[in-house]
């Protein structure tokens, strides 16, 4: 048996060789944008599976027996048509009075083309996302052999959203590949909405006061790319730019449409967009990208903390669903697919390698490792991978993989990655029962403010 007192000395070590590395890694940014432009991509990333990395092998005489998954649908057109029709139609008016540059007739083309290859398909999985997530499921199974063997279940769900659908379609027909004899059920329903993807807008809305609006565009402000390089490039007329361009919007969709090329086969063939701005220009827009999805998601103070509490319900289920695994003598896996949405504030409420963080100053936050690109790109996903000896053995051991790779969490543990699952469900029943009170003192608040001024 561990006793607290063992746990303290490897625990801070742990925490400050953490804080070390995120520090230390958190100065080379803008390196790491020059290396990897699709680092910036946010949402908008593909899978990162040529930078997977070995795994710790499990304390002696440990094997795992369950895996339970929660992944974002892989690589996707875009959404909506907005992305493209932003710059299409400025370069279009820009060509009809003859102030294109040979390059923003190219540029234009090119957005021509991708808009045409997408009508139709806004939001669809694409073979790119489909393949990313074969490949993860196909590595699950070689990672964690003893959980798929013989006759093991697989329970899967998805959200309505028919690119998660066909991801969770996509993940069982390699596991089955791997594995005819599984036993199979796929379910995709409201009814598990509340845990599969539970939103709650008005909160959230509720949360961006006019004081959140101004820090974040004071912020903003200040990390703001400016584009006259660029603009020289497409445009033969500084008169035109003057009058008909919204430069800051017009450089945002192109990103975003340049962003989303790698994640499209067709798109690959294209002009690569993404070579249209420098580095700076890259880096300083994901410094506002990843202000915003911390102000929005994360545990930032500006929005009272409160956002991640927003997956306490899948929390929960992913603890029932493990305790009632380990009460038996099953193994399998429990696999459910969704959206970045759920992904990003999971992480947070979890703690994974720091992601609770917080902090009023968001400066801090490219300083203190809290890059959103890291967490979730097309097809990311957590697994809590659970181990013991055999199925009378209740010491169970959980680690967390964050996108395929070890990950810390904030509990004690002399051998981590791996986790006491005794730590790990008293620690986050706790974290839960303390998010939804602080969601109720919320809502109230909101309820009390909206009946203030509807009188």
């Amino acid at each position: 048996m561990h006793t607290k007192s063992n746990y303290i000395r490897p625990f801070m070590m742990t925490i400050g060789m953490l804080l070390s590395v995120m520090t230390l890694s958190a100065q080379s940014v803008f390196e790491l944008v020059k290396d990897n432009p699709n680092f910036v991509a946010s949402d908008y990333g593909v899978y990162p599976d040529s930078d997977l990395t070995a795994l710790t092998p499990a304390p002696k005489g440990m094997k795992p027996f369950y895996v339970s998954h929660y992944g974002r649908h892989g690589s996707r057109y875009l959404n909506s048509f907005k992305a493209f029709e932003e710059p299409y139609n400025t370069l279009t008016k820009a060509d009809s009075l003859g102030a294109l540059t040979p390059m923003g007739k190219t540029v234009m083309k090119t957005i021509k083309q991708l808009y045409d290859d997408s009508h139709g398909r806004w939001g669809d999985i694409t073979e790119v996302g489909k393949n990313q997530v074969r490949g993860i499921a196909r590595r699950m199974y070689s990672n964690f052999p003893e959980v798929f063997r013989g006759k093991a279940f697989v329970d899967a769900y998805s959200t309505l959203v028919t690119r998660c659908v066909l991801s969770m379609g996509a993940a069982a027909q390699q596991l089955v590949a791997e594995n005819p004899k599984l036993q199979l059920t796929l379910n995709s329903s409201y009814e598990n909405m509340l845990f599969m993807n539970h939103q709650d807008k008005m909160l959230r809305d509720s949360m961006l006061t006019p004081h959140v609006r101004k820090v974040f565009a004071v912020y903003a402000a200040n990390h703001r790319p400016y584009y006259p390089r660029l603009m020289k490039v497409l445009f033969n007329d500084t008169a035109f730019v003057r009058q008909h361009v919204d430069v800051q919007w017009f450089c945002y969709y192109l990103v975003k449409t340049a962003l989303i090329q790698r994640n499209v086969q067709n798109y690959l063939e294209a002009y690569p967009l993404l070579t249209l701005f420098t580095s700076k220009d890259l880096y300083q827009f994901w410094e506002q990208e990843n202000a915003w999805w911390y102000v929005t998601y994360g545990f930032s103070p500006l929005t009272n903390s409160v956002e991640p509490y927003s997956q306490c319900e899948l929390l929960r289920k992913f603890i029932t669903d493990a305790d009632s695994i380990i009460a038996g003598s099953q193994h399998g896996a429990t696999l459910r697919f969704g959206h970045e949405t759920v992904i990003l504030p999971l992480a947070c409420l979890l703690g994974i390698n720091g992601y609770d963080y917080q902090t009023n100053d968001l400066e801090e936050l490219e300083v203190k490792g809290w890059w959103a690109s890291k967490v979730f790109p097309m097809a990311s996903n957590i697994q809590l991978v659970f181990y013991r000896k055999n199925a009378n053995d209740k010491d169970v051991l959980v680690k967390v993989l964050l996108n395929e790779k070890e990950a810390t969490l904030p509990l004690p543990s002399d051998i981590a990655p791996y986790y006491k699952w005794s730590d790990f469900r008293e620690f986050y029943l706790k974290r839960i029962a303390e998010g939804e009170s602080a969601l109720s003192r919320e809502r109230n608040r909101i309820h009390t403010h909206l009946l203030n001024h509807s009188e």
